[in-house]
Parts: structure tokens; C-alpha cells; sequence
């Protein structure tokens, strides 16, 4: 026999499925449920943060393959927006500019980061 424990979500008590049994920590109510899942849901995205990138840039080289398939170049952030993707498209494909505009996102982060860590050198006198 199943004991009753506490639903993570909710804290009303509850007796687990028999089927699942001690793994189950949620309730069967469907709001404990929605919120489960997007918990195991933003987890997964955490562990594997390179997943859709990697999806995205797949799916947009097979639709590039199509005859007669126009692709436009990705959205990106402002200093990255401003290069000619179209031309850098048309010169090493739709995996190429895609790898090469994700690669500049994360060297503008890592920039940005590293400038908001640096330290505010004052020249003056203090006192």
C-alpha cells in the first residue's frame, strides 16, 4: 500500500499512482501537472542549452535545399545586424552564416560580460 505524501506543487496531500509509485512527487490535478512539466521542461533546456540552436540551423539547411527556396539571413542583435549576412549567406551557405552569426552572439555575451565585470578606474584624489 501506497502512503499518502505531500504534491510539490501544491502541498495537498495525495496517494501516488500505483504504476509510478514513489517516483510520483505531483498531484494528478492539472495545474500541478502544466507546472511539472514546464519545471522538467526548463531543466532539460538548462542541461542541453545547444539543442535548438543546433535544430534551427538543421531545419534551415534542409529547407535551403529546396528548389527555388529563399532563406533570409538570421535576426540578430544590433552590432551583429549591421554586417551584410546576405552577401556572407550567398559566400559560405545557410549553415555557414547561421554558425557564424550564432558564433558572434556569444562572443558579443562574453564581451558584454567582461565589460560589466571591469572596474571603474578613477583618476582623482579620494578624500
Amino acid at each position: 500500500m501506497l502512503m499518502k505524501r505531500p504534491c510539490f506543487i501544491c502541498r495537498r496531500w495525495f496517494v501516488p499512482d500505483r504504476r509510478v509509485g514513489r517516483r510520483q512527487r505531483a498531484c494528478s490535478a492539472l495545474a500541478c501537472q502544466i507546472a511539472r512539466r514546464a519545471k522538467t521542461q526548463a531543466c532539460w533546456r538548462r542541461r542541453n542549452p545547444d539543442y535548438f540552436i543546433a535544430h534551427r540551423i538543421q531545419r534551415r539547411r534542409l529547407k535551403a535545399e529546396e528548389p527555388e527556396a529563399v532563406v533570409l539571413p538570421l535576426a540578430l542583435p544590433p552590432p551583429l545586424s549591421q554586417l551584410p549576412w546576405d552577401l556572407a549567406q550567398d559566400a559560405f551557405g545557410v549553415v555557414g552564416t547561421d554558425f557564424l552569426g550564432h558564433l558572434g552572439r556569444v562572443l558579443l555575451g562574453a564581451a558584454q560580460d567582461q565589460r560589466a565585470v571591469q572596474v571603474v578606474d578613477s583618476t582623482g584624489e579620494a578624500g
